[in-house]
């Protein structure tokens, strides 16, 4: 499918952070992901639709309209907790995508040079139980996967382990729960919620919020603190281009009319306002303010300021 990715560099630079009023949120990077993932996975982001969205360039799409996307988590400081969203791909496990395939990337470095050694990690979200968002759950010992934060709850929605429990998964996807998910459970760790339609809270300043669609169970994560506020989107919008153009639908949306609503409400409800959007998949700068562009949307970069 993709060009196989590159290992990981030797060297941990520093992660990109932002305030959120007493909150800091840092970029924890793993990898970019190789060109043609844009083109598989919106495949109506054509390049001539992005080239004709002339803001998208150059940070989120080259010249030739091809998109960049990026696998990242966020890790949190709230409250004297250590939260952490989304795992990304993971090292060394065995996937049909050959740019996933036996990865071998810095994230874990990264994450230790960002003053987030897995130990100190109090809490995981996923938000939603893909293969590109558990991945570093679980880390190889011995021959078996063992959870890779062992002080940590790690939380996803009772809606998302429900569908993935009732529905009959390609060996490729039970592969990725044996390695990625079940050891999780299986430790003790996996907390399953049940959230709200208006969003339920989970720490001081945190509220998950259902943004169905990509998958049933999927969640954003807003945080809030001191009158600010910012959303960690998921995959409710895997690249800014959903932005100008929010009928685009990822090829793995289980729902794709669900995911388009749900990504127009949360875009109306942000365009105009000073909270922070945070891009799972974006590629830097990676956080902006939503704005009305054209009768859609635009995304206004936020430079990392911690």
């Amino acid at each position: 499918m993709f060009a196989t990715s590159q290992p990981g560099s030797s060297t941990t630079p520093g992660a990109p952070a932002w305030a959120v009023g007493a909150h800091t949120v840092r970029r924890i990077d793993e990898i970019p992901l190789p060109a043609q993932t844009g083109t598989w996975l919106l495949p109506g982001a054509t390049p001539d639709m992005v080239t004709r969205t002339p803001w998208l360039r150059p940070d989120f799409a080259d010249e030739q309209g091809i998109l960049r996307l990026a696998s990242h988590s966020f890790a949190i400081e709230a409250d004297g907790m250590r939260i952490l969203v989304d795992t990304g791909i993971g090292n060394g496990k065995r996937r049909t995508n050959p740019a996933w395939h036996n990865l071998n990337s810095d994230y874990d470095a990264r994450l230790c040079a960002a003053g987030f050694a897995p130990e100190s990690v109090d809490l995981v979200i996923l938000t939603h139980l893909h293969t590109d968002h558990v991945g570093w759950n679980t880390r190889a010992e011995g021959g078996n996967w063992v959870p890779t934060f062992p002080n940590a709850r790690y939380l996803t929605t009772r809606t998302e382990w429900d569908h993935w429990a009732g529905v009959e998964m390609e060996e490729a996807r039970q592969q990725m729960f044996r390695d990625s998910v079940h050891p999780v459970r299986d430790a003790g760790l996996l907390d399953l919620l049940d959230v709200a339609a208006e969003g339920t809270r989970i720490a001081p300043g945190i509220r998950l919020l259902p943004t169905p669609g990509h998958t049933p169970g999927q969640v954003a994560v807003e945080l809030s603190s001191e009158g600010e506020s910012a959303l960690v989107t998921g995959d409710s919008i895997h690249h800014p281009v959903q932005m100008a153009h929010p009928a685009v639908c990822s090829c793995v949306d289980i729902a794709p009319e669900l995911a388009t609503r749900t990504r127009n409400q949360l875009l109306d409800s942000l365009a105009g306002t000073p909270t922070l959007l945070f891009g799972t998949h974006f590629p830097p700068p990676t956080a902006g303010h939503v704005r009305h562009e054209g009768g859609a949307y635009r995304l206004v970069p936020a430079a990392p300021g911690v």
